[in-house]
């Protein structure tokens, strides 16, 4: 098949497909004299099996672990089990995460109760505040949200800082709003 109908298969897009070729993810597939590539159902099966656990976000690294397990059957799955294990982990840190940051921003939320002009919104006044109170994240190239895989130094920081600035910006440890 070609990557066209492989995309269409695994609901991936052909450029998703084409990274984790370029990861190791996903063996290269054969090519027609023309130059196109031939993927077979082996191609589409682990496809699958790598959005599978993406969408169970597993980063690239826990999935090409999980690939190598796959590929050697005779293995143990000892290690797998512990990689399953740090991953729960990182879910539940994750979650824990997320919660104080849903509280901030409820926080943020009850600072604004009614229509008004956007000089008295209390909500723009406290992010204001907070940005005022935060240097700019360093190493957090995606300048996103919460995605970045596992808690890594550039998710903790994106997580925590801004969560204490908007805390203190809001001076919630006095239950006082500014």
């Amino acid at each position: 098949m070609k990557i066209g109908v492989l995309a269409e298969a695994a609901a991936t897009p052909v450029e998703t497909i084409r990274y984790y070729e370029r990861q190791g993810l996903l063996p290269a597939p054969a090519r027609t004299e023309g130059n196109f590539r031939v993927y077979l159902p082996e191609h589409l099966a682990r496809l699958q099996f790598i959005r599978h656990c993406r969408g169970l976000d597993m980063s690239l690294d826990e999935v090409r672990q999980l690939l190598r397990f796959k590929d050697a059957p005779g293995g143990d799955c000892h290690d797998v089990n512990q990689l399953l294990d740090a991953h729960i982990g990182h879910v539940s840190q994750r979650i824990r995460e997320l919660r104080q940051l849903e509280k901030q921003l409820k926080a943020l939320r009850e600072q604004c109760s009614g229509a008004s002009a956007a000089a008295q919104c209390g909500i723009l006044s406290g992010l204001e505040s907070a940005a005022r109170e935060v240097a700019p994240v360093q190493g957090n190239k995606a300048g996103g949200h919460l995605r970045a895989v596992h808690g890594g130094p550039a998710h903790a920081a994106h997580v925590h800082e801004p969560v204490q600035a908007i805390q203190a910006g809001l001076n919630l440890s006095s239950g006082q709003g500014s």
